[in-house]
């Protein structure tokens, strides 16, 4: 098996990128610092890039086709995360949020 395509390896390198520099989707995450809850323990971070490789979709070619919906999917997680008054739309659906691997 090759590599992960190179727009692949770029979006996932943005998204940890954006992620560790608190600036995943700034509107809807706005005042919140959800690094302190997330980096605290593995579990959060890990649903957090699940949802990410869960949700972005690449073509034939290993372009990726939908970065911006990944990112705000997984926005939404972390926004649900630390405010339990937020309400995701639409919900999760089980595919989304599923762990793979051992």
């Amino acid at each position: 098996m090759g590599q992960l395509p190179v727009d692949v390896r770029a979006s996932l390198r943005f998204f940890a990128f954006y992620l560790a520099n608190g600036t995943i989707d700034v509107d809807l995450l706005d005042g919140i610092d959800y690094r302190p809850a997330l980096f605290q323990f593995g579990s959060p971070l890990e649903q957090v890039f699940a949802i990410y490789g869960n949700v972005l979709q690449v073509d034939a070619s290993g372009q990726v086709l939908n970065e911006a919906e990944a990112q705000y999917r997984a926005a939404q997680w972390i926004r649900s995360y630390c405010d339990p008054g937020y309400q995701v739309e639409p919900p999760f659906r089980a595919w989304e949020t599923e762990l793979h691997g051992p």
